[in-house]
């Protein structure tokens, strides 16, 4: 089921804030059908050239909430300012994986790149290595019970279009 907000009509401008959310029964098929709705959004919202990473990296997030959680997941996806994406996936495990249980520190991505070369024959178990390696950000919250019952925890990512060479110098 995907929300829209009010704003979001056919007659929207394309820079305005958008939010979609799916949610996906515990069940093998969630993964892939979470990466086709992503692309649907980005295509739809000319987001494309950030569809393959975000491709991989909801993959890996969703596989692991239905991989370490008995119940359903939810996939949001948000548009931020200068073009930025969030990808969240809440499930309802509570216990959030080191190191998303931390902010990112600035040496993240190098000791990211160690983990990686000492897993390079691994063939399961780098999915958050793998956001670690090619999100902009990325973290996780504990979500506690609240009114409407919604508890477990909630994991994301962020990503940013590249920009050019020119863009940078200028």
């Amino acid at each position: 089921m995907a929300t829209v907000s009010p704003q979001e009509t056919d007659s929207a401008p394309f820079d305005q804030p958008w939010t979609y959310t799916l949610r996906l029964p515990n069940d093998p098929r969630a993964a892939r059908i979470a990466r086709v709705t992503l692309r649907a959004v980005l295509s739809g919202h000319g987001m494309a050239e950030l569809a393959e990473t975000a491709e991989l990296l909801t993959s890996e997030l969703v596989t692991n909430a239905i991989r370490h959680s008995d119940g359903p997941a939810q996939l949001r996806l948000r548009h931020l300012c200068e073009n930025r994406l969030r990808v969240s996936i809440w499930d309802s495990n509570p216990l959030i994986p080191a190191p998303f249980d931390a902010p990112p520190g600035r040496l993240d991505r190098l000791t990211a790149l160690t983990e990686a070369a000492a897993k390079v024959d691994d063939t399961h178990g780098r999915g958050l290595l793998i956001v670690r390696l090619c999100a902009d950000n990325w973290g996780g919250y504990p979500l506690a019970d609240d009114l409407f019952g919604i508890s477990g925890k909630l994991l994301w990512f962020e990503l940013a279009p590249l920009r050019d060479a020119f863009d940078i110098a200028a």
